[in-house]
């Protein structure tokens, strides 16, 4: 099969991943081999690719050089074997979900990191799904708990995390606003947001508005700008918000906002997503429902991953870039 592999660390892609002719992976008793449609690109992507910050390579991925051939994630295909154990899954369904090294023709994924793909989905609509989606989901329903009639803000509504966080809190029944630079302000507004806004024209805190949850999925601003915009018991959620810190990478502003916490009447917060097969099907219902889709933005060859990467830091996207594997599953 062809794969996109990667044999070192590095912060570019154009200089670590190359395409290459690969065996096809064994399928296990417990796994599922799945025959990948198409894949997609979030920040995720990148840290895995580049080993930043440090702490994730400690995490799984790999001390030295990456554990796995690709930094790919999320997927969507066709079921091509099942292992002896495995239940709920046979040779031709149609699934989406999460695994390791998904830049390929084909990938083992664990069953309970699969769900059967939303038929109203093509294969690169459901490949955007996976991980940001079920990083919003629980964000809005888990950590922000959401609920009708509540007024939440989306820091970074126009990203990967943040179309599905828009989508989601408005399907809960929330008064949704999205922030977004201007070339983007359309299109949050064509998510179902109720009100958005510019942030090279205006800053939250300029709004008479003030909110019950604030998801904070992209941007670093301050502790103290958040809690101004946040009424008296409310909750703030950091997704996201990056420095180029090898370390911390700007994982410090969640831990000082953890601490915070603990001596103020708001709940301020973040969490490390987990990958389930309960979320996608919460997320397939949604997306049946109509209440949620992918937004995305471009669609690249297998064998253009890197440029698919670099488009992602170049921070122009709107919504989600998907990588298209196999060929007519369009």
């Amino acid at each position: 099969m062809q794969a996109i592999v990667q044999d070192r660390y590095g912060p570019a892609p154009e200089d670590v991943l190359r395409l290459r002719n690969t065996d096809r992976p064994t399928v296990g008793d417990d796994d599922v081999l799945v025959r990948v449609h198409a894949a997609s690109v979030d920040r995720g992507t990148w840290h895995i690719m580049a080993g930043l910050p440090y702490p994730i390579r400690l995490a799984g991925f790999g001390l030295r050089r990456p554990k796995y051939a690709s930094p790919g994630r999320s997927l969507a295909g066709t079921v091509a074997a099942v292992g002896a154990d495995v239940r709920g899954f046979a040779p031709g369904d149609e699934v989406f979900g999460m695994s390791t090294s998904t830049f390929a023709g084909y990938a083992v994924v664990r069953p309970d990191k699969l769900a059967l793909k939303p038929p109203g989905l093509s294969f690169d609509q459901a490949a955007a799904v996976p991980i940001s989606g079920s990083t919003a989901l629980q964000a809005v329903r888990d950590h922000g708990r959401v609920q009708a009639g509540q007024r939440v803000l989306v820091i970074g509504a126009s990203g990967g995390v943040g179309t599905f966080a828009v989508q989601i809190a408005k399907a809960a029944g929330a008064v949704v606003t999205g922030v977004a630079r201007t070339a983007k302000v359309d299109a949050v507004r064509a998510l179902g947001a109720d009100h958005v806004v510019d942030y090279t024209r205006e800053d939250i805190t300029d709004q008479q508005e003030r909110y019950d949850v604030i998801l904070d999925v992209g941007g670093n601003r301050p502790l103290s700008v958040l809690r101004r915009a946040l009424v008296a018991r409310g909750r703030l959620v950091i997704v996201g918000g990056e420095t180029d810190g090898r370390w911390l990478g700007g994982s410090d502003r969640q831990v000082r906002a953890a601490v915070l916490s603990r001596f103020v009447g708001q709940h301020l917060g973040t969490f490390v997503a987990s990958e389930n097969a309960g979320d996608l099907v919460a997320l397939r219902e949604l997306i049946d429902a109509g209440a949620v889709t992918s937004a995305v933005d471009r669609v690249y060859p297998l064998a253009e991953t890197a440029a698919a990467i670099r488009h992602l830091l170049d921070g122009r996207a709107i919504g989600k870039i998907v990588i298209h594997v196999a060929p007519g599953s369009a």
